[in-house]
């Protein structure tokens, strides 16, 4: 309620709309309801509170809320005072200045989606931005972004099984666990879900395994590459025959940061490309700046399933002059509502003009630089990591790309123990994949970027060693 009484009196929230009383009552009269209580009767009585809230006194006073919540805040212990190696879908890059310069600039921002109102350039940007996408993903066609990496893959997986008019799809059991949760609850119950298992030694899909699930009820492979866990898929061509075998289609995530140095997943068979935004200039943001495209070829019966807008140029009434807007729009839920065939649903599309200044900065030049140097790093980061007694660094035995396993289950400690532990040295540690990849056992996923120096990742094998040490 934003009515709450202290000492038997009523008292007014000043920062809270409509929390007087008189007010309430007159909105109540207006819409014809007796009280706050009849606009909730269509809440089953059971899921109702019946108890009283336990919350402590309110804060009338602005200042008293602005530094009770400043003391809630000072308690967190973020990537700039701390060297952090976590990444798993939102990792720690380098964000040029000019990338929150033009996305900070007043006909983009907005409070909604990257969606104001009136259009200042932002569809010709959007268009650029889809331009730069397909260049790096060798495709023709990119949507306006999605929420995120897992909405992009779930979105492509439900695309695959309208194309195909099939409603089974096999996913690699080395996908992120949030991304596999969300393509689960994304195609229930349309669309059946099976994982597909991996080589132990490798990381990589086990293809016996693959070509043993496959049948004629399958839509589409997903895998992603580099995987979750790093490692890259070099089978990705054979994966891609097996499923085109039975007219299937192959769609692979990627890390588009990884472009400059590996092929895109269109040379090795991918007919849809998914992956997320966040390394091209977005910040980490709690958790994500995060935005998912989808790239296909320039075929109708890949157009007409996107759900989300696709922007295009062509020419106006005036020579020489072009225009921007939507493709196809009517095959959105924009314009179709309840019949269309999904919804459009959040966006991301500030983020997408945000990495089309991040993609026209780097060049092709820069993407190659960048990649080749998180490749170095990591690669140093993997062979210093394995001098320590106990500590296997790579897990699997493949190449990777900025992201690997790091291995302890020898050191006696488990990862919880570890990341306690290097927070003592300001060192934010890998991700703990003891739960969500139990035969790993006590297992980190670590990454490294163009962020990380030499010292940085020395810093971190010298605190690693130490706390493996004292445990001994």
């Amino acid at each position: 309620m934003v009515i709450k009484k202290r000492n038997g009196e009523i008292v007014v929230h000043p920062y809270i709309p409509n929390s007087v009383p008189e007010v309430q009552e007159e909105m109540l009269r207006e819409i014809g309801v007796r009280d706050i209580e009849e606009l909730y009767s269509d809440i089953p009585e059971e899921l109702k509170f019946k108890g009283e809230m336990k919350l402590p006194e309110p804060l009338l006073s602005e200042y008293a809320l602005k530094r009770h919540v400043k003391e809630i805040l000072s308690k967190n212990r973020t990537c700039d005072e701390n060297l952090c190696f976590m990444g798993g879908g939102c990792w720690p890059h380098y964000v040029p200045a000019l990338c929150d310069e033009i996305s900070q600039r007043s006909e983009f921002l907005t409070a909604y989606a990257g969606e104001p109102w009136e259009d200042h350039g932002r569809w010709q940007a959007l268009f650029e931005y889809q331009s730069l996408i397909a260049e790096l993903v060798d495709m023709d066609v990119v949507n306006v972004p999605t929420y995120s990496w897992g909405q992009a893959a779930a979105t492509s997986l439900r695309m695959a099984c309208r194309i195909t008019r099939r409603d089974e799809v096999i996913v690699a059991d080395t996908i992120s666990p949030e991304r596999l949760a969300i393509i689960r609850n994304y195609c229930k119950p349309v669309v059946r879900v099976k994982l597909a298992k991996h080589d132990p030694e490798t990381g990589m899909m086990d293809l016996e395994n693959l070509k043993s699930m496959i049948s004629r009820d399958t839509a589409a492979i997903y895998f992603e590459n580099p995987s979750y866990l790093g490692f890259i898929e070099t089978h990705g061509g054979d994966i891609s025959e097996i499923i085109h075998e039975v007219d299937g289609l192959s769609v692979v995530g990627v890390d588009p940061i990884s472009l400059g140095v590996l092929v895109p997943p269109s040379h090795y068979g991918a007919d849809i490309v998914c992956g997320d935004l966040q390394p091209l200039g977005i910040h980490m943001n709690f958790g994500g700046g995060l935005a998912g495209f989808i790239a296909t070829s320039d075929e109708e019966r890949y157009v007409m399933e996107y759900p989300s807008r696709l922007f295009g140029i062509t020419k106006t009434t005036v020579e020489g002059e072009y225009g921007f807007g939507d493709v196809a729009f009517e095959r959105t839920s924009f314009a179709k509502r309840e019949k269309a065939k999904e919804f459009v649903g959040t966006a991301a599309a500030l983020w997408g003009i945000t990495a089309g200044v991040y993609l026209a900065l780097m060049g092709p030049k820069g993407m190659w630089e960048i990649g080749k140097t998180i490749m170095q790093r990591s690669q140093y980061a993997m062979k210093e990591l394995s001098r320590i007694d106990g500590v296997r660094a790579p897990r699997f035995k493949a190449p990777h790309f900025k992201e690997f396993v790091v291995d302890f289950n020898d050191t006696g400690l488990s990862v919880r123990d570890i990341n306690k532990r290097l927070i003592e040295y300001g060192i934010f540690g890998g991700i703990d994949l003891s739960r969500d990849f139990p035969k790993l056992g006590e297992s980190a996923l670590y990454c490294v970027t163009e962020i990380h120096t030499k010292e940085d990742i020395d810093r971190l094998t010298s605190a690693l060693g130490q706390i493996i040490e004292s445990k001994r």
